[in-house]
Order: C-alpha cells, then sequence, then structure tokens
C-alpha cells in the first residue's frame, strides 16, 4: 500500500526488499507514513543505489550463489552442484557498482587462496591478483572506480574456450598445427584434439598431453597454452619438435564442466579423471581411451596430464607413479624439469609425492582408474604422469598468465633433453 501510494518505481521492488534487514524495512516503513519531498528524494536515491546491483555468473566459466545483498556486504557461496563433498571454485559478476565499495562474505568456509582474488576488468580477457590485503577471514573487500562497469571475481584466472580460439587464431595458417573434433560432449559442445608438430609422413616419437579433467583447474590450461606455443616457436626445441615428434593436446577434457562453472573435482558418480577404467561414463575420455592406442601407432614416449592442486598449495610437483619401470623414467624426467625452471615456477623433484603418500594412495583410485595410471599400460609409452601446477603461487613466486606459460615453455625444453637423452629414445 505504501509503496503505491509514494509511487516508487515498480521495478525496483523485488530488489528493493530483498536487499533489506528487517530493521531497515520498519524503519522505512515508519518513515513511508509521512514522508516530506526531500525524503523522498533520499530514499529514492537509495534503493536506485541499491537495486542496480547485480551479480551473476551468467558467462562461461561463472559459479556462485547468491544469498543476499545488506547494504554494502554481499553473503554468496560457491555452487558445488554434483561435487562430492566440498571444493572451493568460485567466479562471479559485478555490475552496477561504480564508485562503491562492497564486501563479499563467503558462507560456505574460507575460499579466498594464498594471493587473495583474482579480478578482471574486461570481461575475463585478462586478470591480476588483488592481493592478501584485501581479504579478512572469508571475506574480501573490493573499492570499485567511479566509472567501472562489469568487474569479474574468481578464485583464480579463467581460462574458457574463448581463450583456446584467441591461441589457435594466430595459428590458422600454420602447417603444423592441425585441429580435429574428439567427439561431441553429452550437451553437445565439440572437444578439441589439436595435434602440433610433425604433421606429414611419421614422427620418431608422439606425446599426448591433457588437462582440465577437472573443470575448474584453469592454471593447468595456462601452462599448456605456453608448452604449445613454445612447441611452434622459432627457437631450437620448437624447431627439434617439429621435425621429429607429433603431439596431441586436450585442453578441456571436461568441455562442460569448464564452460559452465563447475568444480569437476570429485563430481558424482565419478569425475573424468577418475573415468579410465571399464565403460567410460564421459565421451571424451571413452574418445581417447579408443583413439590414443591406435594413434600413437608404437611411438608414444610421454603423456603428461595437468593439473591444479588444493586450496593453498604452493609446489609444483610430479605424482609418481606405482611402476617401477616408469618411475625411473619420473625422476630423469624431474631433474631435466628442475634444471629447466629457473626463470618461471620454481620446481623441485623432492616435492613430487610418491606413490603410497598423501593423495597418491592406491584407495584414493577405488574410485576409478586415473588418466596416468591408464597412460602408464599405453604400447611403447616410457613416461606418464601428472603434473600438478598451483593455483596462485609457487614457492615465493608468483603464478600469473605469464608465468605459468613460461613453465609451460620450460616443460618443452625438459622434454627436448629427455627424448634425446640417454635416459629416453635416441
Amino acid at each position: 500500500m505504501y509503496l503505491t501510494k509514494y509511487r516508487l518505481p515498480p521495478p525496483l521492488y523485488p530488489d528493493f526488499i530483498l536487499t533489506m534487514n528487517k530493521a531497515t524495512f520498519r524503519t522505512l516503513l515508519a518513515l513511508l507514513l509521512v514522508p516530506p519531498a526531500a525524503l523522498y528524494a533520499v530514499l529514492y536515491a537509495a534503493v536506485t543505489s541499491m537495486a542496480a546491483i547485480g551479480v551473476d555468473a551468467d558467462y562461461p566459466g561463472g559459479n556462485i550463489i547468491l544469498e543476499r545483498i545488506d547494504g554494502d556486504v554481499i553473503d554468496l557461496r560457491q555452487n558445488l552442484r554434483d561435487t562430492d563433498g566440498w571444493w572451493f571454485y568460485w567466479n562471479f559478476r559485478i555490475r552496477g557498482a561504480a564508485g562503491r565499495t562492497l564486501t563479499f562474505r563467503f558462507t560456505n568456509r574460507d575460499v579466498i587462496g594464498t594471493r587473495g582474488p583474482a579480478v578482471s576488468l574486461d570481461s575475463g580477457q585478462t586478470w591480476s591478483w588483488l592481493g592478501r590485503n584485501t581479504v579478512k577471514g572469508a571475506s574480501f573487500s573490493y573499492s570499485f572506480a567511479p566509472d567501472a562497469g562489469s568487474v569479474r571475481f574468481a578464485f583464480a584466472p579463467a581460462y574458457q574456450e574463448a581463450d583456446l580460439m584467441s591461441f589457435l587464431a594466430k595459428y590458422k595458417r600454420n602447417k603444423h598445427v592441425s585441429v580435429r573434433e574428439l567427439c561431441k560432449t553429452r550437451k553437445g559442445r565439440s572437444v578439441e584434439q589439436i595435434h602440433i608438430g610433425k604433421l606429414d609422413g611419421q614422427p620418431a616419437y608422439r606425446v599426448l598431453l591433457t588437462c582440465r579433467h577437472h573443470a575448474c583447474e584453469s592454471t593447468a590450461s595456462y601452462v599448456l597454452d605456453g608448452i604449445l606455443a613454445a612447441l611452434l616457436a622459432d627457437t631450437a626445441d620448437g624447431s627439434w619438435f617439429r621435425e621429429n615428434v607429433e603431439v596431441l593436446a586436450v585442453l578441456f577434457v571436461d568441455k562442460d564442466g569448464v564452460e559452465e562453472g563447475d568444480q569437476g573435482k570429485n563430481r558424482k558418480p565419478r569425475d573424468h579423471c577418475r573415468d579410465y577404467q571399464g565403460q567410460s561414463l564421459y565421451p571424451s575420455v571413452a574418445a581417447l581411451c579408443t583413439l590414443i592406442p591406435e594413434w600413437s601407432a608404437g611411438r608414444l614416449r610421454m603423456a603428461i596430464d595437468l593439473h591444479c592442486p588444493s586450496i593453498r598449495e604452493k609446489a609444483v610437483y610430479m605424482v609418481v607413479s606405482q611402476h617401477e619401470a616408469i618411475w625411473n623414467e619420473q625422476r630423469g624426467f624431474a631433474r631435466l624439469l628442475e634444471a629447466a625452471c629457473l626463470h618461471s615456477l620454481p620446481y623441485k623433484a623432492s616435492d613430487n609425492t610418491p606413490f603410497g603418500k598423501g593423495g597418491n594412495k592406491a584407495d584414493n583410485y577405488k574410485a576409478g582408474k586415473s588418466f596416468f595410471q591408464w597412460a602408464d599400460e599405453l604400447k611403447g609409452i616410457r613416461l606418464s604422469s601428472a603434473i600438478e601446477i598451483p593455483y596462485a603461487n609457487a614457492g615465493e613466486t608468483t603464478v600469473t598468465s605469464e608465468t605459468a606459460r613460461a613453465f609451460g615453455a620450460d616443460i618443452v625444453w625438459a622434454m627436448c633433453q629427455y627424448l634425446v637423452s640417454e635416459r629416453g629414445l635416441k
């Protein structure tokens, strides 16, 4: 009755009411009984300001559940969807907050990493870290510029299909690049299989690279992006690969999860990285299991799956095979990689996780065989492993798109040395 009498704009009613606590609403209701013109103007301005704030995740990679807006404090939580247990990925957008300072408070545990939130001012094209000085407990604050439009915040810099398309566009006419379709996902998306290197005739060796078996692990995509760029670079390593090696890369094994903003980790009934045993649930895994043995033709020597570890881990590490022969090759490659990482992300072979330790235990694979366990058994394979790259900090080094891509180039150097060294193949 009062809202109608004083002619507040009807489109504002729902947000206006939802963003108020009970005490504020009662106070306003009392004031509306005798509202002078000046009071109406103030109230109208306040209502317009509150109603204009938009919180959503309606874009590729978005993930958030909004619980309430109370003045300048916004309560929200990550969307766990079909996750078994708890995980920490989130990615949301704010609009209509120009000139304001807002506090974002997470209600499902502390989901902020070692460098604070990541922020993008250009719709996810570039990202930077806000830093821990913006963080207090499970919340962070941000002051929006007076002309701020759309601002995105995320647990870590996102890497989506659009980023891959931007990368591939630079090599559209390169004879050493071929993009094919591995499969269609359950929801009809195309999963890209990218072939790079020696594509005319039989290569001496083949290498398989994958990532995003867990949709949220975006830092791994930046590393694989860096690997692909190094393979195509005008360097000695790049030239050697293009003359001798065919690389097959799948950047989004869980393409639906990546684009829809899923956690992906511990997906029910099993996630993509535990789908390599028996009949695969997911089209991309089933396609890999069918394609790779035939594509390999006995020349597959390396299979590396890139991941990100838990929420605040700071070490880059390899997951050690349970097979002694593979473990011996991993040790040789680890020494090369440790020597390579002087200007990107620090890596120490001593940080590798042996079989039977931490998350690399037999009990943790009861849900299903992992990618690298499956790859261990492929014909001709010498080295397979998962490499874990932290989201935000590798030791004291900040993980950015630049340092992650540089680490990818270091992996290429180590792979090259491995394949031509005594520990590899001549």
